[in-house]
């Protein structure tokens, strides 16, 4: 991925090129003003893609700490758990077709 920098008034002249350019390559554009980074314009797909690896990333990092902390269940309560809320979901769904 590479990120080009562009003024904002040389974005808005060329913005629908510029952004199926973003769209077809993996690409960031840095837009400024006054000559400072003011914006990022990026596809769509890519921005998703990226937050949720964030997401992974802070998940992780809870997961660590939550262990080094001591704070973790077994395997098979969780998963015990788990099936129970599963089965209480599924009694639920059934009962409210038999009425």
């Amino acid at each position: 991925m590479s990120d080009d920098v562009l003024s904002l008034s040389q974005f808005k002249s060329d913005a629908t090129r510029l952004l199926d350019q973003v769209r077809d390559e993996p690409k960031t554009l840095v837009l400024t003003q006054n000559g400072r980074a003011r914006a990022v314009v990026e596809d769509y797909a890519q921005y998703q893609a990226r937050e949720r690896a964030m997401l992974m990333l802070k998940l992780l990092a809870e997961g660590e700490r939550d262990a080094s902390r001591g704070d973790t269940v077994p395997q098979a309560e969780v998963f015990a758990a788990l099936r129970q809320r599963l089965q209480a979901q599924r009694d639920e769904t059934a009962s409210g077709k038999d009425s």
